[in-house]
């Protein structure tokens, strides 16, 4: 057993690119408003829905109940941007109607008319949710209807015809996510049914046939299956889909989390390479991420950060819910197998800006980053590369001695978040945790990006293989960094770039 000591950079090694750290020039924002994440300016936000580019604009609609911060009848928030960094919030897209709350969906660019809406006209395709047939305890209260607009996305009418796809009798089937297929010139419907995905296709996002099912005896199975993607990748020429599948309850740390499959789509159905569970996201708060269509050749994804464990009760006052920061999805292969990596949009460099950086690495003792630096900023990048041979620790404190982990175990190849001092936890028995992943890649070296927002961590670590993103309450910003670990452990290209808020 080596004996833990604590890393820091010596000064000498350290030099600032931009001079010290400097107070926003933005208005205070409210205690845990996160800076450079999107998150409605008032009331309830969950998943995230209609995600589609259009005309030079990233659409973003969510699960949102304007009159209230916690879950209620469901409509479309609308936020809109350019760039996947600058939100800006629009009027409600979707209003409940008499067929019920408007619940999770997508929303497509119908180039060919298909629909005969017009062309390129936007198409939402989303689940009604009926309360009163759901108080009947028939299990025929959700069912498929359309929306479209052709303004780019300012005003919605809904189809007279809707619902467009009704319940065949399964009381969980909702969060149609729709893309076209080429090869059978079709659209296919990807369907959470129960625990299980069904695929249908449509000519005209009218009129739907069923053509498979997948899941039964695969995967995680510890709550209802929610919020699917099927996502075509390019591999050397190759088609590889991945098929995301949010899972409430059942994650890997407790509470809701997102799996995935890799393997084979062949128009009529989805078969898996291998049939073990992989997950997208290991942290307790990343749940029900889809990807953006009509995004050309990129694979943009965005979840809610937050968990169906707490997420009622978490101490914001005038809002709650936020969403990840965008991500570009890209696939590997490790020792034969396939997986999913996750890394920030580049977009984010716009609100980036280097402030330290350490070149060739050098180990002392009794120091942390905000005593050699003279400040950090409340929300930063950290980039660094650690030894896989040896533990790290990289501590998140304030002033208040609350502290968050992100480390790593070389013993069992394990990275770990600890979150049980970081802050307020009683609004929740679930909240304070310690939660691990197992590391994917073989490499000796780890490379590790870490986001930190005044209330969230995304830690990306080997080009992404392995994320974990969580939220925490502190009494006040987290404005020091220690890097802690075993003898001889050093790290290497470290960078710490300041985060400015995205809010005007």
């Amino acid at each position: 057993m080596k004996t833990p000591i604590v890393l820091v950079i010596a000064t000498a090694a350290l030099y600032a690119c931009s001079g010290p750290a400097r107070q926003s020039e933005n208005t205070p924002l409210e205690a845990h408003r996160l800076h450079f994440h999107f998150s409605p300016k008032t009331s309830w936000m969950n998943d995230p829905n209609g995600m589609v580019y259009h005309n030079g604009t990233y659409h973003l609609f969510f699960q949102h109940n304007p009159d209230s911060t916690v879950w209620g009848p469901m409509h479309w928030g609308h936020a809109t941007s350019t760039d996947l960094v600058h939100w800006e919030e629009q009027p409600i897209g979707l209003y409940p109607d008499s067929l019920g709350t408007i619940f999770s969906g997508s929303a497509v660019v119908d180039k060919n008319n298909t629909a005969g809406f017009g062309n390129d006209a936007l198409i939402a395709i989303f689940t009604h949710h009926n309360h009163t047939i759901e108080r009947e305890k028939t299990g025929l209260h959700q069912y498929q209807s359309i929306a479209y607009s052709t303004d780019n996305g300012k005003t919605w009418a809904k189809y007279a015809g809707n619902p467009v796809l009704p319940n065949p009798g399964i009381q969980d089937f909702r969060d149609p996510k729709v893309m076209w297929h080429e090869e059978t010139n079709q659209w296919i419907m990807t369907l959470a049914t129960k625990q299980t995905i069904t695929f249908y296709a449509s000519p005209n996002l009218k009129e739907w046939e069923k053509l498979s099912e997948f899941g039964v005896g695969i995967g995680a199975h510890g709550g209802v299956w929610e919020c699917p993607d099927l996502i075509r990748f390019d591999h050397n020429g190759e088609n590889v889909w991945v098929l995301l599948v949010s899972i409430n309850p059942g994650g890997p740390n407790g509470g809701s989390a997102t799996q995935y499959f890799v393997g084979d789509f062949d128009g009529t159905a989805f078969t898996p390479y291998t049939t073990d569970t992989k997950w997208l996201d290991y942290g307790r708060d990343n749940y029900a991420g889809v990807t953006w269509s009509n995004a050309d050749d990129r694979r943009i994804f965005i979840g809610w950060m937050n968990n169906w464990d707490y997420a009622n009760v978490v101490p914001t006052k005038t809002w709650r819910g936020a969403a990840t920061v965008a991500r570009d999805l890209t696939i590997r292969q490790i020792e034969g197998n396939w997986y999913v990596a996750s890394k920030p949009v580049a977009e984010l460099g716009a609100i980036t800006e280097l402030l330290h950086e350490v070149p060739q690495q050098v180990v002392r003792s009794n120091a942390s980053l905000k005593s050699i630096t003279g400040s950090l900023p409340a929300t930063y990048r950290l980039d660094f590369t650690a030894r896989a041979d040896r533990d790290f620790t990289v501590r998140l404190k304030n002033d208040n001695k609350e502290w968050a982990d992100f480390g790593y175990r070389a013993t069992d190849r394990q990275f770990f978040v600890d979150r049980t001092s970081s802050g307020d936890h009683s609004f929740s028995d679930r909240f304070a945790s310690i939660d691990s992943a197992s590391r994917i890649d073989t490499a000796d070296y780890i490379e590790v990006s870490l986001l930190v927002d005044v209330a969230s961590l995304e830690a990306f670590a080997d080009g992404g293989l392995v994320v974990m993103t969580e939220t925490f309450f502190p009494t006040t910003d987290f404005n020091d960094v220690v890097l802690q670990g075993e003898t001889d452990q050093v790290f290497t290209d470290l960078r710490i770039s300041r985060m400015t808020s995205i809010w005007k």
